[in-house]
């Protein structure tokens, strides 16, 4: 049986482009995915009135969804608050940042938390991530039961997207991507730079993917508004990037994967 995923990020409440918005509402109701992955970045300013929006929205979905942190879902203006509390916002709405693991039939998502409120370069609104935050989702996807898609669920992408409109600078990223591929993930979905795209992670088998998701917002960098339709079979995976036609959802760019050989029984 096919298991369908909605992959969406860089919604920005507060700039959402409204149509696209509504339109991928409408897109979910019609194909019931199993399962809505939002990859951060739900609002634009990091507001009470942004947050109350997003989450109304994303409550609305016809189908159960998972949400990660962004960079903008710090409070922007606000030194002090991304210092001393840049998720009581986030939190208050989708609960903690913390690490957390999401477990389906044939499906187990790790989130992980790439975006700070601050840190010690004059661009915070780039991606960073600890070995430790690496480790804790190997191990917990390790625990999976056979077969299933392991995914994680991040902000920033961890290795930058070939002719990508901006760059996610991640620091740790690239050790974090030769560590998540030895560690057997299958995806890394994230979003940031406002463009689709799949990329194969260096280190490992050669079988994990990096999956970035375009916008629904009207911060355009190139590439169309839209989202991710991922589709997993046995053997494959197929990832629909949707553009917004200014009526509707077509498809604008696909990719096939194969999927990780299972290890041979004993």
């Amino acid at each position: 049986m096919t298991l369908r995923l909605a992959h969406l990020s860089d919604i920005h409440f507060g700039g959402e482009h409204r149509d696209a918005v509504g339109a991928a509402a409408g897109w979910i109701a019609e194909h019931r995915p199993d399962l809505a992955i939002i990859t951060g970045d739900v609002t634009r300013e990091g507001s009470e009135t942004e947050f109350v929006a997003a989450r109304r929205w994303i409550r609305s979905l016809a189908v159960d969804s998972l949400v990660v942190p962004g960079n903008h879902d710090t409070p922007y203006f606000s030194l002090m608050k991304r210092l001393f509390a840049p998720w009581k916002r986030y939190e208050r709405h989708f609960g903690p940042v913390s690490p957390s693991l999401l477990r389906r039939p044939g499906l187990a998502i790790a989130s992980i938390n790439t975006a700070r409120g601050v840190q010690l370069r004059t661009n915070w609104s780039k991606g960073a991530i600890s070995a430790g935050q690496v480790k804790g989702a190997v191990r917990a996807l390790a625990e999976a039961p056979a077969g299933s898609l392991k995914i994680v669920a991040c902000h920033h992408p961890l290795i930058e997207m070939i002719g990508g409109p901006m760059s996610g600078q991640v620091h740790g990223g690239h050790d974090a991507a030769v560590a998540l591929a030895d560690g057997g993930v299958d995806l890394v979905l994230t979003g940031h730079v406002h463009a689709p795209f799949a990329l194969p992670y260096p280190g490992g088998d050669g079988h994990t993917w990096a999956v970035g998701a375009s916008t629904l917002s009207v911060r355009e960098r190139g590439s169309p508004i839209g989202f991710n339709c991922i589709e997993v079979d046995e053997d494959i995976v197929r990832i629909s990037a949707l553009a917004w036609s200014g009526s509707h959802f077509e498809t604008w760019r696909t990719w096939s994967i194969d999927r990780r050989p299972e290890p041979a029984r004993p």
